[in-house]
């Protein structure tokens, strides 16, 4: 099996929510297409990790309602059988409809699995469900003052665990020690904002730029490269805020494709274009453009061979140039009362686009435009993302894990 037939982190292989092209199912509901599905055992909003023949999907476990529940994560294998079940401390529940306690994916290197919670909770386990480690970012740096539920995931990068902490007052990004949990650094990210502005949901990029390794954050109104050796800033681009309003927090993280990022911000009303790298302040030369009629608050964009699809909250998508934010197309997956929270995947030409409400539209994507082949009802509320994997759709429900096959 290939690394693209994995799915290590919240955003694929790539860490940029692009799957390789398979045999998937493009029509399928809670009935048509199973191959299996099993019942979860609690509440949680994350995307399930793939490694080799098995699947691992966090949640709440010890009652529905999550009260004097445990966090915990589960496996089960590709055919759907649960393999090991693991309980990892006091949960703390979700406040969001679409929220929970295990919002945060988890993320492997092959060897070991990393998990983190709402709870301040990272724990490090062999595949097999071991505990190797386990400790508490909230008991060790200070509490959550997030307003909503905790939603970056952990990216390995440097050799270590990296966590950005994003939150109402004192930030911080750190790095773990995969071999024990210890700190190997920390630094300071926060930034002089109004109120809410400073909090952030999205996960960080990992990429090579300017000939290294870096990993780029996004929140508090900049976009910021980072040394994984150290987390030092190696530049920052700014000019997101010019009015530095108030409630201006992130929740879609940027998408990425040819050194360039497209990042929506500003609830869903602003979309920007910025070429990666360099150094210090590179705010006039990283900046290639701007647009204040395009957004999407939730869903990230994926991007891909210089094109980014940008699938708002209430289902438009618009293919933009990625180097200029100018429409290539825009169209659009028929209206419903519900909004997208999760975020699109591009397999292919196949775009999976999963609504708050259980429907998951597979739609068919060209240069000149879209055709959306169906409207799938999963019968329960979808909050994850889908995952593309050796010629299956894994779908994560509210209260169940479905695997789809065209088979």
């Amino acid at each position: 099996m290939s690394y693209a037939d994995n799915w290590p982190e919240w955003r694929g292989p790539d860490g940029n929510s692009i799957a390789k092209a398979g045999n998937y199912p493009t029509e399928f509901s809670d009935e048509k297409n199973v191959e299996w599905k099993v019942k979860l055992p609690g509440k949680g909003s994350s995307t399930p990790m793939v490694w080799e023949d098995r699947i691992y999907v966090t949640s709440g476990i010890g009652g529905k309602d999550g009260v004097g529940a445990e966090d915990g994560i589960q496996a089960y294998s590709r055919d759907g059988k649960l393999q090991w079940q693991k309980a990892l401390g006091a949960e703390r529940p979700g406040k969001h409809k679409n929220g929970s306690g295990a919002n945060s994916s988890p993320i492997t290197d092959g060897k070991n699995l990393i998990v983190y919670y709402k709870s301040g909770t990272v724990a490090s386990l062999t595949l097999d469900g071991k505990l190797n480690w386990k400790t508490n970012l909230q008991e060790q740096y200070g509490e959550d003052t997030l307003w909503w539920d905790l939603g970056t995931s952990p990216v390995f990068t440097g050799g270590n665990i990296v966590v950005a902490v994003m939150q109402e007052g004192d930030s911080y990004v750190v790095a773990l020690n995969p071999e024990d949990g210890e700190e190997v650094w920390k630094v300071d990210r926060t930034y002089k904002v109004k109120k809410e502005t400073g909090q952030s949901y999205t996960t960080p990029l990992v990429r090579e730029i300017d000939g290294k390794e870096q990993f780029v954050i996004w929140g508090a109104d900049r976009l910021t490269g980072h040394d994984p050796a150290n987390g030092k800033v190696l530049w920052t681009c700014e000019g997101f805020n010019p009015k530095d309003e108030a409630m201006w927090r992130v929740i879609a993280s940027p998408a990425i494709t040819e050194d360039i990022v497209v990042i929506p911000y500003g609830r869903k009303k602003f979309t920007a274009g910025v070429k990666l790298g360099g150094s210090g302040e590179v705010t006039k030369s990283a900046r290639l453009w701007e647009r204040n009629d395009l957004g999407a608050d939730c869903p990230t964009p994926v991007a891909r061979d210089g094109k980014a699809y940008v699938l708002s909250d209430r289902g438009q998508i618009n293919c933009i140039d990625a180097k200029t934010g100018k429409d290539i197309w825009v169209d659009k997956i028929p209206k419903a009362s519900s909004n997208y929270y999760s975020s699109p995947i591009l397999a292919g030409d196949l775009l999976f686009c999963a609504r708050e409400d259980g429907m998951v539209a597979t739609v068919k994507i060209s240069d000149t435009g879209m055709k959306v082949l169906s409207e799938n009802i999963m019968g329960e509320r979808v909050a994850a993302a889908p995952v593309p994997v050796d010629d299956k759709l894994l779908i994560r429900g509210t209260d169940h894990l479905f695997c789809l096959s065209a088979k």
